[in-house]
């Protein structure tokens, strides 16, 4: 749902479609406490409450991605998408850490309810902001239409399709760190739980690096991204395995931001949501497809069989993508943070 999320943001302020939906998570998180504090969760609530969430970042994410160009102008793009990228894995860093100390010495409510009460800050700030982030009045249509026109304006404009064809790619075989961290702590380097936290701890940690410095052309990072997985099913020790992960992690970040930055320059304001959902569909839609893929090559074949064929496969993607764009007279050069 996240073209519809882009849609509604190019037809309304994005400010207040972030309010509402931040105000739809916010709500989501409190009744998730509220169920938990007094024992009558059932699998039910959780899965409507989960619907409930996902529709608040359909709504969110598109409309954010948009919002940022409007908050600190074209110029500053790239500086703004890097540094939103180190705070967010700043934050998945952090964030577990202190999920697991409030679930250890509070309780799981304990933990919703502070997640219900941080939504408080975050709408706070959104109200402060002086910048509404109306929309171009060309983007004033129907959702039918709009979405219509964002897939069409994708297709043809080279740029553009083959920069979200290269996510498709790369999100598809590569970005799937959720499955392939736990498989290869588990089953490949015999890790445990404290281990495995700790391999995530490497990818986060590149991540966050990889925001401060985002100047490699798209298709070298997606290129690295694939090889650093080749790398990665070869690994026989911890270490090995940590500063590969750690090198993913900066590529990552690398590749989404060059990505986020390019289409938000390249698309025009009246279709600038819509295109960031199209983004968004590329890069979150995609990996849970991807993951599923992982975790079926593995069962049949084995952890290293599954993440060398993501990287080979994903390898490949990219290389017929990048010929495909050489013959059109395409380069991927995106703007440069400083």
């Amino acid at each position: 749902l996240s073209p519809v999320g882009g849609a509604l943001s190019d037809r309304f302020a994005k400010k207040r479609v972030l309010l509402i939906s931040q105000l739809a998570m916010k709500l989501q998180a409190l009744v998730l406490a509220v169920l938990v504090w007094s024992g009558h969760v059932q699998f039910w609530h959780v899965a409507v409450l989960a619907a409930v969430y996902g529709l608040g970042r359909a709504l969110d994410i598109p409309a954010r991605q948009a919002y940022v160009t409007d908050l600190v102008g074209r110029p500053d793009l790239a500086n703004a998408v890097a540094l939103n990228s180190v705070v967010m894995n700043g934050a998945r860093i952090v964030g577990p850490a202190v999920a697991g100390l409030l679930i250890s010495g509070f309780g799981v409510a304990m933990a919703f309810l502070l997640n219900g009460a941080s939504f408080v800050v975050v709408l706070a700030v959104l109200l402060a902001i002086r910048t509404d982030g109306q929309p171009d009045p060309a983007g004033r249509i129907g959702i039918r239409e709009g979405l219509l026109g964002a897939v069409t304006y994708a297709a043809e404009t080279p740029p553009v399709a083959f920069t979200l064809g290269l996510m498709v790619v790369v999100s598809l075989l590569a970005l799937n760190f959720n499955v392939v961290v736990p498989l290869v702590a588990r089953d490949m380097l015999k890790l445990g739980a404290h281990g495995f936290g700790l391999l995530m701890s490497a990818l986060g940690v590149g991540a966050v690096a990889g925001g401060f410095g985002i100047a490699l052309f798209l298709a070298g990072s997606a290129v690295v991204l694939c090889t650093g997985l080749l790398a990665l099913a070869t690994a026989h020790h911890f270490a090995t395995a940590a500063f590969v992960l750690a090198l993913l992690g900066g590529c990552q970040i690398f590749f989404t931001t060059g990505c986020n930055t390019t289409l938000q320059l390249t698309a025009p304001n009246a279709l600038r949501g819509r295109v960031m959902g199209l983004y968004t569909v590329t890069f979150a839609g995609m990996t849970p497809f991807g993951s599923l893929l992982v975790g079926t090559i593995a069962e049949h074949l084995g952890v290293r069989a599954a993440v060398a064929a993501g990287g080979a496969a994903g390898l490949l993607g990219v290389v017929v993508i990048v010929l495909v764009a050489h013959r059109a007279g395409l380069t991927w050069r995106p703007a440069r943070a400083t």
